[in-house]
């Protein structure tokens, strides 16, 4: 994480961060380790809770209700809005700036099993869904 730019990184299995006094300007949850709800006291007053993992009482309640109350907010999925932003990722890819992290790659075949690694909380980074085209 520290190589794609992270000032702090933390090892959940070794330190409970929401104890440590500390406050953030973004939480990543790359496992669902935590929740919103959990880490709000750890987050600066405009910070930003991301889980890569989110509840549909997340998607349906807590992320419009933190937009509508402003302060700390839970944030969720990407959104691409237009051609420019699909091709502002591009470029940055494209330069080496965006710099994807996958730990494993799965065919299509194998999506349960692909889900039940996910599900275990150990990935290092993308869990990637690989579909064969004729």
């Amino acid at each position: 994480m520290k190589s794609l730019g992270a000032d702090a990184v933390i090892d959940y299995t070794q330190e409970d961060f929401t104890n440590n006094g500390k406050t953030y300007d973004l939480i990543l949850d790359a496992v669902a380790a935590t929740t919103f709800a959990r880490c709000k006291n750890s987050l600066k007053p405009k910070g930003v809770f991301l889980p890569c993992i989110m509840s549909l009482t997340d998607m349906l309640f807590r992320i419009p209700w933190t937009s509508a109350t402003g302060g700390k907010k839970l944030k969720g999925g990407v959104a691409i809005e237009s051609q420019e932003r699909m091709n502002l990722i591009k470029e940055l890819a494209e330069a080496g700036k965006l710099k994807p992290v996958v730990d494993r790659s799965y065919p299509l075949e194998q999506i349960a099993e692909a889900f039940k690694y996910v599900e275990r909380g150990h990935k290092r980074g993308n869990v990637v869904i690989t579909v064969q085209h004729p």
